[in-house]
């Protein structure tokens, strides 16, 4: 066996160890188990955000009428995906904003308007995370 093929098998070998990990990573995240968290709601009005309240979020994203996506704690990365029951027809939403009082154990669901965000009131809700990003 020649010195190149020795080279091409060795690099064959970690490359395939390689995804073979980084597939076992993805798959040991997604059979986390479900958390309960406190999921409360908020909209665009000022009461809700006070001096940010200009429409764009914490990501940068420009909300669009009919929108649903999720306030999260900082340590929890822009684009990450949950499923939370009872909210945008339990598909999934992504994070795009954060919020003062979104502390661990806390998602805060967007809606366009103050009194569907009052209606949703709090809940302890089974959340699901189903990416990250």
């Amino acid at each position: 066996m020649t010195e190149q093929t020795k080279a091409a098998i060795s690099f064959s070998l970690i490359v395939g160890l390689g995804i073979a990990l980084m597939l076992s990573l993805c798959w040991q995240y997604e059979e986390k188990p479900t958390r309960t968290i406190k999921v409360t709601a908020y909209c665009p009005c000022e009461k809700c955000c006070g001096k940010w309240a200009d429409g764009q979020t914490a990501s940068g994203y420009w909300i669009q009428p009919g929108d649903r996506f999720v306030a999260a704690p900082k340590h929890i990365p822009f684009g990450t995906k949950f499923i939370v029951p009872g909210y945008n027809n339990n598909q999934p939403v992504e994070v795009k904003d954060r919020g003062g009082a979104i502390t661990v154990n806390r998602l805060d669901v967007y809606f366009d308007d103050h009194q569907t965000a009052l209606n949703w009131g709090v809940k302890y809700l089974v959340v699901r995370v189903i990416e990250r990003r």
